[in-house]
């Protein structure tokens, strides 16, 4: 997807996960992270919003201080560190910027991509929260784009990790991957005689990579999709 298309959803997302925030209020549960209220999740996306600001600003800093505090506060810090990674993301889609990875570049192209489907995901979390959760349905593009954005860019920029090798096919939307999986390597696309194979509409399948509930099929061995798991 476009940079404009990714910069809106960002927008589209934000509006969606502060409503349901602010219908809920700070203790109710989110079922998705079974440990988490939503003051936790508001707590963790402020941290995101001021992670990526500083991250593009090159300032040095590794990891930003939790925000923590009443209600409003938080509710106030959300607005701010929004607006502030937002502008940030207006530089250059190539612009070069620090990466959180030891492997591979990053550019704010990169941040807004990244942002764009945190967001998406965590809007779920956050509507899930809520006394009743609408039927939020991602559009196809877009979840292609996401599904694309966890195989062949975050995956193979994580450590390598695993205790055993495997070969993953994923089908979504009009789309297909194989990642190849090797113990002490880092994952890959690749080609193999897949050892499992996850497929349905881009929507679940994407939904099923980050580990929300989804209607994604699997055959073959789901242990290997384990494998995907952060560790």
């Amino acid at each position: 997807m476009d940079t404009p298309r990714l910069l809106e959803a960002i927008d589209i997302h934000a509006d969606r996960l502060k409503a349901a925030a602010l219908t809920t209020g700070p203790r109710a549960p989110v079922p998705n992270c079974p440990q988490w209220t939503m003051k936790d999740l508001v707590v963790h996306l402020n941290g995101l919003f001021s992670y990526v600001t500083a991250m593009i600003a090159g300032d040095g800093a590794d990891r930003p201080a939790s925000t923590d505090g009443g209600w409003p506060d938080l509710l106030g810090h959300w607005d701010g560190g929004r607006l502030a990674a937002r502008e940030a993301l207006r530089r250059p889609a190539d612009h070069p910027t620090r990466s959180p990875f030891p492997q591979g570049t990053f550019t704010v192209g990169d941040w807004t991509r990244r942002m764009a489907h945190e967001l998406a995901i965590h809007r779920l979390d956050a509507e899930g929260a809520l006394p009743v959760p609408p039927d939020t349905r991602f559009a196809p593009e877009f979840a292609e784009d996401g599904i694309d954005e966890y195989l062949a860019f975050l995956l193979p920029r994580r450590a390598p990790s695993g205790t055993r090798d495997g070969v993953i096919e994923v089908h979504g939307g009009t789309r297909a991957w194989t990642l190849v999986l090797r113990h002490g390597e880092r994952p890959a696309l690749g080609e193999g005689s897949p050892d499992v194979i996850l497929s349905g509409p881009a929507d679940d399948v994407y939904r099923a990579l980050w580990g929300r509930p989804h209607a994604a099929a699997t055959t073959g061995d789901p242990a290997v999709l384990d494998l995907l798991k952060t560790p």
